[in-house]
């Protein structure tokens, strides 16, 4: 779920205005999964903005205060999760780790790294969900550890159904500053993208692999 209306305009907003999301239904991006899509996503770009930044920090922390409160620990999803939840533990003053997505084979071989300790109570700073894949396993990676998950925060996600199972699989809440929903929304009424593009950009969010399958055959 959103945080709040107003949060989820605002966000929509500037991350098409900065550039951090781009729209394209004629030429679409190739994530790395080799899929084809009609949106890109990179919040990392958000932190070359420091209004922006304030804004997101503030706002990432009024969702775990308002949803989780009373909590231990920021945990980090490595990499792009990490710059978030630093500034979002240094908002709350709480403490930070963050979560690799596997054990280093060197070392200590850590895969939570900084000071976290059975039975503290964590919630966990995102910047991005799609599937959920890479998110929910640094909950479990936390949950391994003893950790008590509230839930986690994050700025955008995709919307897609198959992270919504997944969230729900793993009992874990998902509260964003923004969605798919609320941006194409916002897109096509700020004539970002034309309106005939809404269908397509809707039909790619019920079904991202029949939506690149139909792309690449044509």
């Amino acid at each position: 779920m959103i945080l709040n209306l107003e949060t989820a305009n605002t966000i929509a907003e500037k991350l098409l205005q900065i550039k951090a999301i781009k729209l394209n239904v004629d030429q679409p991006f190739t994530w790395a999964s080799g899929l084809k899509s009609p949106i890109y996503c990179d919040n990392r770009i958000t932190l070359s903005f420091p209004e922006l930044r304030t804004y997101i920090r503030q706002q990432l922390a009024k969702a775990v205060q308002e949803h989780f409160g009373g909590i231990d620990v920021i945990a980090g999803v490595a990499t792009a999760g990490i710059p978030q939840g630093v500034l979002v533990a240094e908002a709350l003053g709480l403490p930070f780790v963050y979560v690799r997505p596997e054990k280093k084979a060197h070392g200590l071989a850590n895969q939570i790294e900084g000071r976290l300790n059975s039975g503290q109570s964590v919630v966990v700073v995102e910047d991005l969900v799609s599937t959920g894949k890479s998110s929910l396993a640094a909950v479990d990676a936390l949950r391994e550890a003893g950790a008590t998950v509230k839930g986690m925060v994050a700025i955008f996600t995709y919307g897609l159904k198959i992270a919504d199972d997944n969230f729900a699989r793993k009992n874990c809440s998902l509260i964003t500053l923004s969605d798919y929903n609320h941006l194409i929304e916002l897109a096509v009424s700020s004539n970002y993208v034309r309106e005939d593009s809404k269908f397509a950009l809707m039909e790619w969010r019920k079904s991202p692999q029949n939506w690149s399958a139909k792309f690449e055959n044509k």
